[in-house]
């Protein structure tokens, strides 16, 4: 099954209520890494490091430069879901979810964080598109890595709900909590342009519209669960029949 994406909104461009351009969410989402990376070039440049240091920073250079490229890949391939098609299939999650926990382990290890997996007690399928969903999730990541306390680890989650018909892939993070009104007026605006996340400032709101494309793109939806100690940010997708067959 595909599903084909027609008639999207053209993308605002004015800076109101917290509404960020694309252009310019983009370059603040990008400037963190950039940043950090040319920090951790000069350290190397100055030549003053142990070789056990300068091998640690190597590797955090390629792994920042590796979630920079993972944003840019995600914005071009947002820009494309008007003419694009997508192929929807029944998707095992906690494959899925484990693949993910095992590609970023060592960018949070590379930050002194911790991610883990927290699976579902039944097997589950879901019908999306694997590479949509699974950018979808690494952008929840990415960002809870952001702002996740140093001594707490990320959970990626699975749940199910509505007697099983649908299927919530969640990121919990220990970070900012986050006000009772926000998603309400945040969701309202996502269709046209990042927001900005008020209790998580640094943040330009680029990877919720991102993720929001995506699971649109699926008839999904992505939604928040507020917590006094952070924050859950999912997806929702429709369960797949094909596991009453198995």
């Amino acid at each position: 099954m595909s599903v084909k994406r027609e008639g999207r909104k053209q993308l605002g461009v004015g800076l109101f209520d917290g509404q960020v351009p694309p252009l310019i969410a983009a370059a603040h989402e990008l400037k963190s890494p950039l940043a950090l990376v040319r920090q951790l070039a000069l350290s190397l440049e100055a030549g003053d490091l142990s070789p056990s240091e300068s091998q640690r920073m190597l590797r955090q250079i390629s792994l920042t430069s590796e979630r920079a490229l993972r944003l840019t890949n995600d914005l071009t391939r947002s820009a494309r879901l008007d003419d694009a098609m997508f192929t929807l299939e029944p998707i095992n999650p906690q494959q899925l979810c484990e693949d993910i926990v095992q590609e970023l382990q060592p960018l949070f290890n590379a930050y002194g964080r911790n991610v883990r997996f927290v699976p579902h007690r039944h097997p589950l399928l879901l019908v999306g598109n694997r590479d949509l969903l699974r950018r979808i999730i690494m952008n929840f990541s990415d960002n809870a890595l952001h702002y996740a306390e140093s001594d707490s680890a990320v959970e990626i989650q699975i749940r199910a709900f509505n007697a099983g018909q649908m299927i919530r892939l969640g990121v919990r993070d220990y970070g900012p909590a986050l006000s009772s009104d926000m998603w309400k007026t945040l969701q309202s605006k996502l269709a046209k342009a990042p927001q900005s996340v008020h209790a998580r400032p640094q943040s330009s709101g680029l990877g919720l519209y991102v993720a929001s494309q995506f699971a649109d793109a699926m008839n999904g939806k992505i939604g928040v669960t507020r917590h006094r100690d952070g924050a859950t940010f999912y997806v929702d997708l429709g369960a797949s029949r094909q596991l009453s067959l198995l």
